[in-house]
């Protein structure tokens, strides 16, 4: 059943259209070249097919290599057990963004395809964690999703950290609502980073919560997305989900050869302080000869301090996606707003950004999209790949991005009470050791 589901999603997201775009374009030009230059096309065409023993297998051995890669890859993941938890927050949590920090530090598991053979026969892959907040109809909730086998790590982790909180097992909320266009109306997007990787986001650091003020003056950077999040009505709900999986630095291909994150940072930082990336002295040299050292403002200071400490943090690949599905009748345009501006407060202007990508569909004119249908696949496609927590792999694979401990923490982490809105499930009292001197 696994192997035949996998088949399906092949064909269905994978092989073939891309495969269909490929030849149609060859079509093309082999018409083009007929019409224009036959003589040359039957040259070339002669020398095709004289040396297709040689190019033909070739081929076919490389369609099969790239259908194999998918096909174990998500057969693997059929056969794994996931679980989705919630964390329930107590009334009060006094602790900054470092405890969650500390959370996915240990989180940071690469194991389960050491090999080559790991990675291409079996399919395996390191494991992917979904930190989620979703708002059901207003009540804003915090869920981690994993596979079974992680579980334990998982709630070790938090609970270390937060062991006033209760992590429980959750049904799937997305597998809740059954996603009709003629009875919901939905809005989803991925998020991308603006700059390159190199550059970090605004942080907790930067808001000063690492030296834990107090709760009446902490500016909590999640405070807005939760207050929107929170004030949704009946029929209306909002999901959230981070992706993660560890960054192995692997090497990305780029026309003038290949280059890592941790490569990336150290060019972003060279490229600053306009020195030579071997001898890290600087590139211009003074009328005396003596290499120059740059005259660098404040903020440029601040830009590269803030990269650097970046490279210190352990690393992670990234995707993040967004929706906002309610009833037809309760559908509120305005919410899409609210939607791409939970990540406004963690922008820079100086460091990074984030925009929606991938999902969004605009059009200006009605015959652009006959009758809907295009925005109708759109919305299939984002639903859909929301619930599967498809990202890394097919068959909604998107290229991620980098971010580290602190970046994530900043993003996700469980708010104190001086996020006042009310509507954040929260267990009812605080959970506290009893007292030794009880009767036996």
């Amino acid at each position: 059943m696994a192997g035949d589901k996998a088949l399906k999603f092949i064909g269905d997201e994978v092989g073939f259209p891309v495969f269909g775009f490929l030849i149609s374009v060859l079509i093309v030009i082999l018409y083009v070249l007929l019409r224009m230059a036959p003589e040359l096309f039957n040259d070339i065409f002669s020398i095709i097919w004289v040396l297709y023993p040689i190019w033909l297998p070739l081929f076919l051995l490389y369609i099969f290599f790239k259908f194999w890669k998918i096909y174990v890859r998500i057969n693997f993941f059929h056969k794994q057990e996931h679980v989705l938890l919630e964390v329930k927050l107590p009334r009060e949590i006094l602790k900054s963004p470092l405890a969650m920090e500390s959370v996915f530090s240990g989180l940071h598991q690469s194991g389960g395809e050491a090999t080559w053979f790991d990675r291409v026969i079996i399919g395996k892959a390191r494991t992917t964690f979904s930190m989620e907040i979703a708002s059901i109809e207003g009540e804003v909730k915090f869920f981690i999703r994993t596979r079974t086998f992680w579980r334990e790590v998982v709630e070790a982790q938090i609970y270390a950290q937060y062991p006033e909180v209760e992590v429980i097992e959750a049904d799937d909320y997305t597998k809740m609502i059954r996603f009709d266009l003629n009875e919901k109306s939905l809005w989803g997007a991925d998020f991308k980073l603006k700059e390159a990787d190199a550059y970090p986001i605004k942080t907790y650091i930067d808001y000063g919560l690492d030296k834990d003020p107090k709760e009446e003056f902490k500016i909590d950077p999640m405070a807005p997305m939760i207050e929107f999040m929170g004030g949704l009505g009946k029929g209306e709900q909002i999901w959230l989900q981070i992706m993660i999986r560890v960054n192995k630095n692997e090497k990305k291909g780029t026309w003038f050869g290949t280059t890592g994150w941790k490569d990336e940072v150290e060019d972003e930082i060279n490229k600053l302080m306009q020195r030579d990336p071997k001898t890290k002295s600087a590139r211009n040299l003074s009328p005396a000869g003596f290499p120059e050292i740059p005259s660098l403002s404040k903020g440029e200071q601040d830009t590269i301090a803030s990269i650097e400490r970046s490279l210190t943090k352990l690393a992670f690949d990234v995707g993040i996606r967004g929706i906002y599905i309610a009833d037809k009748d309760k559908f509120r345009p305005v919410n899409i707003v609210g939607l791409i501006g939970v990540t406004k407060q963690f922008n820079s202007n100086t460091l990074n950004q984030f925009i929606p990508t991938r999902y969004m569909t605009n059009f200006d004119y009605p015959w652009q999209d006959y009758k809907g249908k295009l925005k109708n696949y759109t919305r299939r496609r984002v639903f859909d790949a929301y619930r599967r927590r498809s990202y890394f792999f097919h068959p909604y694979k998107t290229q991620p991005f980098v971010m580290n401990t602190e970046e994530l923490a900043t993003m996700y982490h469980f708010p104190g009470s001086n996020v006042k809105t009310p509507t954040i499930s929260r267990v009812p009292s605080k959970k506290s050791e009893a007292p030794s001197d009880l009767p036996i």
